[in-house]
């Protein structure tokens, strides 16, 4: 049964946009990134994306591609006592989803949101937060792709979501996701019908 969905794609993709109407839509959020974050500020440092990107290496370096994953385990795990569905936002390495399957087997499942490139650099020159140039995107890509191992999870997810379209049809996507995952997490019984 599925209790764990973890939310994979590269810059751009969508994976915030469906963190949040998870979020909205009353489900729990665990994201891996806020490990970096409260690193960056630990060390007294502006949250930019460069200094992300320097923590974020030396502590993966430091301690392992899986650091994110392994110091959120009892997180996942004390949430789940609370909930029958959590959300991860922010899997990158395959290193960490490793990890998580080891941990939670058939209980995971890593949902990819694929977008076309040049629509994803497009979202990402015009998003409010951290934009990005068009160099600046596909430079970021490599890095992720080369030293964040972000390629993995994407190739392994179990369902590939296709976000090329507006936010309304991404949300009768998930809803449609929703709608199989929680008839498996919660199963209609014949006193209901």
């Amino acid at each position: 049964m599925v209790r764990i969905i973890a939310i994979v794609g590269m810059p751009g993709s969508g994976k915030s946009v469906v963190a949040g109407y998870l979020k909205n839509n009353g489900f729990p959020i665990i994201h891996f990134g806020e490990i970096i974050m409260n690193e960056v500020e630990k060390r007294g440092l502006a949250i930019t994306p460069q200094n992300e990107q320097i923590v974020r290496e030396e502590i993966r370096q430091k301690y392992g591609m899986d650091v994110c994953a392994k110091l959120s385990l009892p997180i996942i795990k004390s949430t789940l006592l609370e909930h029958q569905l959590v959300v991860i936002d922010g899997l990158y390495s395959f290193s960490e989803y490793k990890t998580l399957k080891i941990e939670f087997k058939k209980e995971l499942l890593v949902v990819a949101i694929f977008t076309p490139k040049s629509l994803r650099y497009e979202r990402l020159t015009f998003r409010h937060e951290r934009p990005l140039k068009i160099a600046e995107a596909e430079r970021r890509d490599f890095m992720e792709i080369e030293r964040i191992e972000k390629g993995g999870p994407i190739a392994m997810a179990d369902i590939t979501i296709i976000n090329d379209g507006n936010q309304y049809q991404l949300y009768r996507k998930l809803e449609a996701l929703l709608a199989e995952i929680l008839q498996e997490v919660y199963p209609l019984t014949a006193a209901s019908l």
